[in-house]
Formats: structure tokens, sequence, C-alpha cells
């Protein structure tokens, strides 16, 4: 396979490369993009030295089989048409075309079939938040349907970019020697803090990342599942987790519920209490599965569960789904 990496610099490009490398990627020539500003900069992998070039309008891509592009929304509406001239599978991870109607939005362990039917040749990425929860939700609508789901997510700072996870780190150091913390990437400090704000606020006062939750569950799970969340940044590094709670049209219980986490593709169950085990950020940075805990039934609600996962935002999250998306097609 060509394949091509745009946003190669960036905190999800070089997790692609890591991912890509880790999991034995059949490439047999790789290209990679950036900016004006990384362009000229080197990367090894498989002991080969890669140079990034500047993304511009013109025939680079005629011969790449598959692009990751991770570069931005306005860079992929851009390049589009580029990547995918020749016939490259463009596998998206901005929020460009998500919600368009002719570019499948998919997450494999969920609606892996949806990739084939591609008339762009774009195949989207979802949502960080989003990819994490549906995994676990999966496990649960194959018992019985999900009516509605409320959601409360605790997401680190790498969800923002690799800037930010510096910034955060900066803004520690710099609290606990009295200075004032340098705040770029953040509306306010992160640092010992927690801000209820993640991108822009839309009309109804719900944010950009909320409803992105809202609408990209109902389209990956074909669904009239309801979704409310609110998504705080924390002041974690890495993996994203989620409070959940949902009502389904059958009654589950709690053990029916951890036996279909456990089994189902892509999670893993640590679930006991009693020995204060449970999925949590610190440890679980880097790993590839949805860890899911906490598993309970909901005391408010007579069809109710609720549960707490993590998931790595990086690369389940982002990197990790592309090249699983890209893997499905290959065996296809």
């Amino acid at each position: 396979m060509v394949v091509a990496i745009v946003g190669a610099s960036g905190a999800v490009g070089q997790e692609l490369l890591k991912v890509l490398e880790e999991r034995d990627f059949p490439i047999t020539e790789l290209r990679l993009f950036g900016s004006v500003r990384s362009a000229g900069t080197e990367y090894s992998f498989r002991n080969k030295t890669y140079r990034v070039q500047e993304l511009v309008h013109g025939d680079a891509f005629k011969g790449v089989d598959i692009a990751f592009t991770s570069a931005g929304a306005s860079v992929s509406r851009e390049f589009a048409e580029d990547i995918t001239r020749f016939g490259a599978v463009m596998i998206d991870n901005s929020s460009a075309f998500r919600m368009d109607e002719d570019v499948p939005l998919v997450v494999p362990e969920v609606n892996a079939k949806d990739a084939l039917d591609r008339p762009r040749g774009i195949i989207a990425n979802p949502n960080c938040t989003t990819i994490i929860m549906v995994v676990a939700l999966k496990a649960i609508e194959q018992i019985s349907h999900i009516r509605r789901v409320h959601v409360a997510t605790y997401q680190a700072a790498s969800g923002a970019g690799a800037q930010a996870m510096k910034e955060l780190e900066v803004q520690y150091r710099q609290v606990l020697a009295g200075e004032n913390p340098t705040i770029n990437k953040f509306a306010y400090q992160l640092a010992y803090n927690l801000i209820p704000q993640i991108d822009v606020f839309v009309d109804n006062d719900y944010t950009k990342e909320e409803m992105k939750m809202f609408n990209e569950t109902r389209k990956i799970m074909h669904s009239d599942i309801a979704v409310s969340a609110t998504c705080v940044r924390v002041p974690a590094l890495r993996a994203h987790s989620e409070a959940v709670w949902l009502e389904t049209e059958k009654k589950i219980t709690a053990a029916q519920a951890q036996d279909a986490f456990r089994n189902a593709e892509g999670c893993v169950l640590q679930d006991e209490p009693a020995e204060k085990k449970y999925p949590m950020p610190l440890f679980l940075s880097g790993t590839d599965k949805v860890y899911i805990g906490r598993v309970r039934e909901d005391l408010s609600c007579a069809n109710g569960l609720t549960f707490w996962c993590v998931g790595d935002q990086i690369r389940k999250g982002a990197a990790l789904n592309a090249v699983q998306i890209a893997e499905w097609i290959i065996k296809q």
C-alpha cells in the first residue's frame, strides 16, 4: 500500500506513525505532508527517515492508496479533491465531513460495513468522545435498544493537541513556582481547574463538542437514540473519561451489562469496586481499548444503567480508529 499522512507533525499524525508501525500495516511507500512550518521535518519509520513535504495543490497524491488526514477541517475541505482525485481513500480525522450524507462515519467495532459505501472516496473518523462512548454502547444495544443517554465527559488536555499538553505541564510548574500561568490553548488556566466548555457554544447553549456526541452517535448507530452531553476539560494529560447514564427499552441488570462489556469487541471490563479497581486515565494512556467500570443499575430509572469508561483520545479516539478502518477495508 502507498500511504500518505497529512498533518504528520501533529499529535495525531505522530500517533498514526506509531500505530502503523506497531500493527505492521502493509506499506510499500510512505508520504508525509504538513504545513509550510513543518515542511522539511524528518521522522523515522521502520528504520527509514522520511521528510515532511509541504501540502500544496497538485498531483502529490497520485498513486496513493490510503491517505490519513489530520490537519484540521479547513485543510481537509480544501485538499479533499486533490487527495481523492486519483483514487485514494481519504480517512479524515477532522469534523469537515462527519455529517455529510455521502460520507460514512465509521467506528469499526460498531458499523464497519458503512465504510464500503463511500461515493466521494472519503471516510470520516468520528469525534474522540463519540468513538469511546459508542464502542461501549454497542455492547448494550445488542441486548436492548437504547432510548436515551446522558453523558458527562472528562476530557484530557490531549484533546486540544500536542501544544495543549505542553501548556498544561508548563502551567503546573508555573503555579507551583508562584508565577502567572501561560494561557494560550484554553479559555482559562487548566492546571488545578476544570473548564465546562469544549469548543464554542451554539444557539441552544450546548457546545459544538456536545452536539457532535448527539448527532454522530445517531449516524454511527443508525438509531433514534437521544444523547444529552456535558463536556468538561480536566487537568489530566492524556485519555478521556466519561460517566454515562442510559435508558433501554427492556430492563438490563448490572450483571447482564457486565457480561456484555466483557465479551464486546474493543471493550475491557475493569469493574471490581470492592478492590478499588476501575478505569483511570493515568494508567490507561497509550492503550487501545475502551475500559469500562462502575457498572450499576440507575436508581432513578427503571430501565436505566450507568457506567464509567476511559479511552485514550489520541489512539482509539483518533489514530487507532483510523488505522482500524483502513485495515478493515483491506480485508474486504
